[in-house]
């Protein structure tokens, strides 16, 4: 496990460094549900996705992600809907709807780049980035990570965030490693 203070909506206390799930506080992740469920702005509802998400409550998460991608569609925009998109995304990768999430983050990166927010690719890439660790695309999931990092360095990222996207890119590097092992014998 690998510890990041103050990243997110600051529950997040690590990273699992076989999955690269986010370990979060969850009494406290479950006190803030409570807190945006009455809420129903935009970005609350992204939130309660988010937190939906790290709980694991993924049939919930999903439905209010689907909500919030309309929602941003009719209403929000174009940052607001790639970042319901990317959200709604993560939520089908830990559902394991791997290539659903991969071509949606695809698309989203592809946009991002196209309107030079780097922030936004950047956030896309680690999401496709672990959407493809998951699937066994380790490589690509390497890739993904290294765009991250390089975009998140153009940004002047901290030196947190940094590490944490090198620790990713160690996984995969780790994981491939493995792989070419089991298929060389």
């Amino acid at each position: 496990m690998t510890r990041r203070k103050g990243a997110g909506v600051g529950f997040i206390q690590g990273y699992d460094s076989e999955t690269l799930q986010e370990i979060v506080d969850r009494p406290g992740v479950y006190e803030r549900l409570a807190e945006v469920r009455r809420q129903r702005s935009f970005p609350a509802q992204l939130e309660q996705v988010w937190l939906l998400k790290v709980l694991g409550e993924y049939d919930e998460a999903l439905q209010i992600s689907e909500h919030t991608v309309r929602l941003a569609r009719m209403s929000g925009t174009r940052k607001d809907l790639l970042h319901a998109r990317v959200l709604h995304a993560s939520v089908n990768q830990v559902r394991g709807a791997h290539a659903r999430a991969e071509a949606e983050l695809t698309s989203c990166i592809e946009e991002a780049e196209g309107q030079g927010w780097p922030r936004i690719t950047a956030l896309a890439h680690s999401h496709r980035g672990k959407t493809r660790y998951d699937a066994g695309d380790y490589e690509g999931a390497r890739g993904d990570f290294k765009r991250e990092l390089f975009l998140r360095q153009e940004m002047g990222a901290d030196d947190d965030q940094l590490e944490q996207t090198m620790t990713f890119i160690e996984a995969a590097e780790r994981k491939r490693s493995t792989n070419r092992g089991l298929f060389a014998s």
